[in-house]
């Protein structure tokens, strides 16, 4: 990948910042950064045809980064392969075990099925805290103490581009300059627009 100079990363903050996303996203990742406490405890699950996988793995990197064990994700899957390794055979019945003082983080850019909804449901009854990214369902939108929606039609960002930008910031402390600011805002880029390419 081709390094994005400074003055595409300047552009791109302006026209964010200039939205509200940036202050959105920031919000709702430390959100997700004061309710992950617990190494184990944050509990990411996807729709049955959409494993958050990528966001899985940002959030792995910034809990490694940033050195707050609780932002590694249990990545909750709906039918994991037996012979998957452990920590890829979690499946729906570790959300029906959640329990207070665990976050539950459901990404959904489509609408969540009825199985999905009582499980959260039931969590949030036992006291886990549930955060939802989601495309515009009201009714998981309505489960969630902290949500942030991305409706389809959002034409400035994607649905993997407020991903990105929800784990940078779930990974930054409060009141310090976010690390690596250049190589996060260049990762953004290539989420919302692509990778740059060189130019013969």
């Amino acid at each position: 990948m081709v390094a994005v100079d400074a003055e595409q990363i300047v552009m791109l903050r302006e026209v964010l910042s200039a939205t509200g996303w940036l202050e959105r996203t920031r919000e709702f990742g430390r959100a997700l950064r004061v309710t992950s406490r617990t190494p184990g405890g944050l509990l990411l699950v996807g729709t049955p045809g959409d494993d958050p996988w990528h966001l899985a793995a940002h959030l792995d990197d910034e809990s490694r980064l940033a050195a707050v064990p609780g932002l590694a994700p249990t990545l909750v899957r709906w039918t994991p392969p037996a012979d998957a390794p452990p920590h890829l055979r979690v499946g729906l019945e570790r959300l029906e075990a959640a329990r207070r003082g665990e976050t539950l983080f459901v990404v959904a850019a489509e609408d969540a099925p009825v199985p999905l909804l009582e499980r959260v449901d039931d969590a949030r009854r036992v006291g886990a805290t549930v955060l939802a990214l989601e495309g515009g369902d009201k009714d998981l939108r309505g489960l969630a103490h902290e949500a942030l929606t991305v409706p389809p039609e959002e034409a400035l960002i994607s649905f993997d581009g407020a991903q990105h930008l929800v784990s940078a910031a779930a990974g930054e402390e409060r009141g310090k300059a976010p690390r690596g600011l250049r190589h996060r805002l260049a990762r953004l880029l290539d989420a919302v627009t692509g990778p740059v390419v060189d130019q013969p």
